[in-house]
Formats: C-alpha cells, sequence, structure tokens
C-alpha cells in the first residue's frame, strides 16, 4: 500500500466524496447519522451572497432536508475570520423568504487544516489544539447553553492530536498524517470500513492518469501561492529590519525578531 497525499485537494475530494468514507467521517466528528444523495465539490451559492464569492470543497445535504454539511480542506491561509464568513454566508444563503426567518436546517461546516503550520487567535498567539468548535447557540448568565440553533464551526487539525483526542476522530487523523508524513507504510486503522475504503481510493496505483494530472497541477499552485506569501513576509521584514535600524535598536534584537540572518540585517545597514 502506498497512500496519495490528503493535503492535495484532489486526492482529499476523491477520498471524502465516497459516500462511505462522507458519512462516517460526519458521524465520527458530529455524532451525527446522515443519509445524503447527492455530494458536491466546489459548491458556490448563486447568486452569492452579499460581497463573499467562494466555493466549498465538498457539501451535502441530508436526505430528510434536515442537515447540511460543509468541508472545506485547508494548505493555506489559516484564518479564523474567513471561516466565520463562510459558515455566516452558509447559514443567511438558507433564508430564502423575507417573510419567515425560521432556518428549517441545520449546518454544519468542517475545516480541516492539513498542513503543519500554526494558525493564530486574534491576538496573535499560536493556537495548537486538536478539535476547535464553535457554534451559534446562546446562554444564560450561568453559562447554561440554550440549543436555539444549533449550527457549528467545526476546526480540525491533525497535526496537534493528544491522548485525550476522541479515538474515532483519531482515526481520521491518522489517516490524513499517514499520507503525507508515511506513505509508504501508513499506521492506520484499517479495521474501520470508511477508513480501508478511504485507503484504497488514495493507494497511488488506484489514482488514474488523469486525477495524477489534476494533482499535480493542484500542488504547484499551492507551492505557488506559499511562495509568494514568504516572498511577502521577507518584504515585511526587511521593512521592519529597516525601521528598527533607523530606531537605533541591535542587530541580534533585530534578526531575534524579523528571522533575518545577521549579514542581510548588516547590508540593509549599508545601504
Amino acid at each position: 500500500m502506498y497512500l496519495s497525499r490528503l493535503d492535495n485537494e484532489v486526492i482529499f475530494k476523491k477520498a471524502f466524496t465516497d459516500k462511505l468514507v462522507f458519512t462516517q467521517f460526519v458521524k465520527d466528528v458530529t455524532g451525527i447519522n446522515i443519509k445524503v444523495g447527492k455530494i458536491e465539490t466546489e459548491k458556490q451559492f448563486k447568486p452569492k451572497i452579499g460581497y463573499i464569492d467562494f466555493a466549498y470543497d465538498i457539501f451535502a445535504e441530508s436526505t430528510d432536508n434536515r442537515v447540511i454539511i460543509e468541508i472545506q480542506r485547508v494548505k493555506y491561509d489559516y484564518n479564523f475570520d474567513r471561516f466565520l464568513h463562510y459558515h455566516n454566508m452558509a447559514i443567511a444563503e438558507l433564508q430564502k423568504s423575507t417573510y419567515d426567518y425560521k432556518v428549517k436546517q441545520t449546518i454544519y461546516t468542517i475545516v480541516v487544516l492539513t498542513a503543519s503550520a500554526d494558525i493564530e487567535d486574534k491576538e496573535g498567539g499560536t493556537v495548537k489544539k486538536d478539535i476547535l468548535i464553535s457554534d451559534v447557540n446562546p446562554h444564560d448568565l450561568e453559562g447554561n447553553i440554550v440549543g436555539a440553533y444549533g449550527h457549528k464551526l467545526i476546526f480540525l487539525n491533525p497535526n496537534f492530536k493528544t491522548t485525550k483526542t476522541p479515538p474515532a476522530i483519531k482515526d481520521w487523523f491518522d489517516l490524513i498524517s499517514e499520507s503525507i508524513e508515511n506513505p509508504d507504510n501508513p499506521k492506520i486503522n484499517l479495521k474501520k470500513r470508511a477508513i480501508k475504503k478511504a485507503a484504497k481510493l488514495i493507494e497511488s496505483d488506484n489514482i488514474t492518469p488523469e486525477e495524477r494530472r489534476v494533482a499535480k497541477i493542484a500542488a504547484a499552485t499551492e507551492e505557488t501561492r506559499k511562495f509568494l506569501e514568504r516572498q511577502v513576509k521577507v518584504e515585511t521584514n526587511l521593512e521592519t529590519a529597516q525601521k528598527m535600524l533607523a530606531e537605533g535598536f541591535e542587530v541580534e534584537m533585530i534578526s531575534k525578531i524579523t528571522g533575518l540572518d545577521v549579514e542581510t540585517i548588516n547590508q540593509l545597514e549599508m545601504e
């Protein structure tokens, strides 16, 4: 068995749009037994909501029209605000009539963070958590939650699994991380049917030439994006270093704060 990488959008969609894989993953993450008809990819709302135009990697509605599940695989731009906007716009899209404000479906947005980079909170602090759940239900002054809405935004980060990570979710974390870090000898729970099915779908021998071609294009696109982000960061650090030099900071201190090497900072000082 040699697994293709689940941090690639083409491979991720191939695995998680399978009905067995999708429904078991949703059950393990949300606790909901869901039956779905069509599982869509690159789901967009037409017309778009306000000024926000985006696409969900994977989207499905339950056959009883009670639950909507949206899954987003993320390898870049770890931004809490962005996914809050997506989640809220999906809720807003359900409001079909100005005369009836009752939202009859419950939306679960699941964000799978597949890169090893840290995510930051609003104060710039590093967040290293395996599972984060945000809901919109109100609570009273004693902290008791009232289940008025039910909608949830769930962040999953396989990079930070712990001994307290629920076993059912850990199985999926292992599948994702092993496909990236140990694809030729993955340590995954093949006793779980959905995990076994997902692993089979993304085995290298089961990737078609067309899927392989598109996956390479997707990987190249993400590498280009990462390169551009690094360039912006370097340019920002250079500007910071120049300002600190002008203020009289020591080179060693500037290097520690900006991450630039001493030689680069000395060169700025000479310019």
